[in-house]
């Protein structure tokens, strides 16, 4: 896979960190050395040469061939949108997004692999990027390659990457804006999160969507990433999600899952430089326990 660029003024001279100012890590570099090429201005280049104003850097990254260790799973995904560097995916609640102990041949990892390979696709490595629990549905971020996934993880650490998420919390008297910030540590005793003073600093900024007798529609957004953070958060203040059975959510309510929803995602993407929106709607068992 081919990419190019030319040099500004003012950007590094030297190869090596002109390319890692456009996401190419010591890793890749390392890689395209071995693996790949370099061009400039349309010459092959086997030194460290030096870069000047108007140079045209072409790099070629050797492709990211299949792992025999993860399985291809022929089952549908629901795709969002497509092009050569990502991959948005509408997740079902229930399916696992990448393998594990109890699950190995059949989670969205192994259904992209599927999905790309029918595509006769060079680089069959999907690199999740917004990763989702189980029983979370929406929206999931793919980077069809390793230098999308390495700018896709610029943009995270930028928080430059925005989610919104869609919660239905048990009962009223929310504000109709407000934010938790409480740390959030792992559970010594069981296998969930906890709010803990020694955890790990845990931001969660809310909206009120609507309000019904014993529940209320929230929109989140989250200006952290910790484990379970939405649902650990609004248990914390007395709101627990509906279906939550580990954050003692009730579960007698219409729906036998966290009712949590990735319904958006946003990002400017860094290959194209145009903003890219996506939207998700509710699914049927979350609509459901709103009417």
């Amino acid at each position: 896979m081919k990419f190019t660029w030319t040099r500004q003024t003012g950007e590094p001279p030297a190869l090596k960190r002109f390319l890692n100012g456009r996401g190419i890590s010591h890793r890749m570099y390392k890689e395209v050395k071995v693996a790949g090429h370099f061009w400039i201005n349309g010459q092959l280049s086997t030194g460290t040469p030096t870069l000047w104003d108007g140079d045209q850097v072409t790099i070629e990254l050797p492709d990211e061939v299949s792992d025999p260790n993860v399985a291809v799973s022929d089952q549908p995904i629901k795709v969002i949108y497509e092009d050569d560097n990502w991959l948005i995916v509408d997740k079902p609640a229930g399916l696992t997004v990448v393998p594990g102990p109890a699950n190995r041949a059949d989670t969205l990892v192994n259904r992209v692999k599927g999905h790309l390979i029918k595509a006769h696709a060079k680089n069959v490595v999907p690199h999740v990027i917004t990763r989702l629990d189980r029983f979370t549905s929406g929206l999931v971020l793919i980077a069809k390659h390793r230098l999308a996934n390495s700018l896709a993880n610029e943009l995270l650490a930028a928080k430059q990457l925005h989610k919104r998420y869609l919660a239905v919390v048990s009962g009223t008297g929310l504000l109709a804006h407000g934010r938790i910030q409480k740390p959030i540590a792992k559970d010594p005793d069981g296998f969930g999160q906890v709010i803990a003073e020694s955890g790990r600093a845990a931001d969660t900024e809310y909206w009120v969507k609507r309000t019904l007798v014993d529940r209320t529609l929230v929109e989140v957004a989250l200006h952290t990433g910790r484990t379970h953070q939405i649902r650990v958060h609004f248990a914390a203040i007395g709101h627990p999600l509906l279906g939550d059975e580990l954050y003692h959510g009730p579960m007698d309510r219409g729906i036998s899952r966290q009712a949590l929803h990735a319904a958006k995602l946003d990002f400017n993407d860094p290959f194209s430089k145009t903003h890219l929106s996506f939207q998700s709607d509710l699914p049927g068992d979350m609509t459901a326990i709103l009417d």
